[in-house]
């Protein structure tokens, strides 16, 4: 069976929602394309998603299957429409806040697409063309060090990277030793010194509670100052108030972005260009691949434009079929830009707890 033209369009362009989203299900669902997952998931949905899901409201009528991706063989998660040669990037988990990860497969084609997106969005905010990028933060099994990765290396730069295991600092909080994780996250923060006194680096990438360490050193903050042309910011929550200090006070010769995504959506967005009186970090979708929806925690039903609610998100691209998946953060629901698909977030925080864990940020 042939690929359907529209999900391997040109990276410059964006595909018609209800178009694309019926040709991915029949490329997701065919016996000749799809997953050996979703084809055996398929069995027990009680409708055919090529039949039944032609629009975005659709994808709400699948089951939430994120948890079954802890123990499927990654090998069954790749569209048999690829053939014995599927280009595939890596393999990456989630966090492993609620159990054991969730694992998903990167393919390249996905991973290009996302790229195009993403440098268009750097571009747009100014990002430099030049220079060297730091990553404060996991690089792996997390999805994040290889998509900072792929940004540096597409605006000329080399990446440098301070690893990080989040889940040993969770587990550290979770189990009362607070202070060895106050510890851990020094430990970052000294090697990422070194890196930023020897190289050239001119965008930074971390996590809020790393770069609000950063800011307790009045040296760093010169030296960011002085040095760093932008800082991305993503993988935990940052309050208004914070931002504002930051963004104000603390790294005034800086631009800050803030990104939000996940590794079950297998990507980040950047937050929208608003005027700096706005004062709002709102992230839109980049449908109809990444999409969200915010819903009612206790009726599943969207919250009106301004309330707040859960975060559902989808992912419907060639390689890759995730709809309908709860996330354990809250958002303001706000609307989206003209044309695209589903709901686009503000203010995102963390669920005081998620299927019935509680959650904690930690340092991601």
């Amino acid at each position: 069976m042939s690929t359907d033209p529209i999900l391997d369009c040109p990276l410059d362009q964006v595909p018609e929602g209800p178009e694309f989203i019926e040709a991915a299900m029949r490329w997701h669902f065919s016996p000749e394309t799809g997953s050996p997952f979703w084809l055996e998931r398929a069995k027990t949905l009680g409708f055919d998603p090529r039949e039944d899901v032609r629009t975005f409201e659709d994808l709400r009528r699948f089951p939430n299957v994120a948890n079954e991706l802890r123990d499927v063989r990654v090998e069954d998660l790749i569209p048999r429409g690829y053939g014995p040669d599927a280009d595939v990037i890596g393999v990456y988990e989630s966090g492993g806040t609620t159990g054991p990860p969730k694992r998903v497969v990167l393919l390249r084609d996905w991973l290009e697409r996302l790229m195009h997106r993403t440098q268009q969005g750097l571009q747009e905010r100014g990002y430099p063309e030049s220079g060297h990028w730091l990553a404060l933060g996991p690089t792996g099994p997390h999805v994040f060090g290889e998509l900072v990765r792929w940004q540096a290396a597409r605006r000329g730069g080399i990446r440098f990277t301070v690893d990080m295991d989040p889940r040993w600092v969770k587990r550290c909080i979770a189990e009362g030793r607070g202070d060895e994780a106050e510890r851990y996250a020094e430990h970052l923060i000294d090697q990422s010194t070194y890196i930023l006194e020897t190289q050239d680096v001119r965008v930074l990438v971390t996590t809020p509670p790393l770069l609000t360490r950063l800011a307790r050193r009045s040296a760093l903050v010169e030296l960011i100052n002085a040095k760093v042309a932008a800082i991305s910011w993503g993988g935990a929550h940052m309050d208004p108030d914070t931002r504002y200090l930051l963004r104000t006070e603390v790294f005034p010769n800086v631009k800050l972005y803030g990104t939000y995504g996940s590794t079950m959506i297998l990507g980040g967005l950047a937050e929208r260009v608003v005027p700096p009186e706005e004062d709002l970090v709102i992230f839109d979708a980049f449908s109809p691949y990444i999409m969200f929806s915010v819903v009612d925690q206790e009726t599943g039903e969207a919250v009106r434009y301004g309330d707040r609610g859960q975060v559902v998100m989808h992912h419907v691209s060639k390689s890759f079929l995730l709809p309908n998946n709860l996330e354990r953060d809250l958002a303001t629901r706000v609307a989206p830009p003209p044309g695209q698909l589903g709901d686009s977030v503000a203010d995102v925080g963390p669920l005081p707890t998620f299927e019935n864990e509680t959650v904690i940020e930690g340092v991601y």
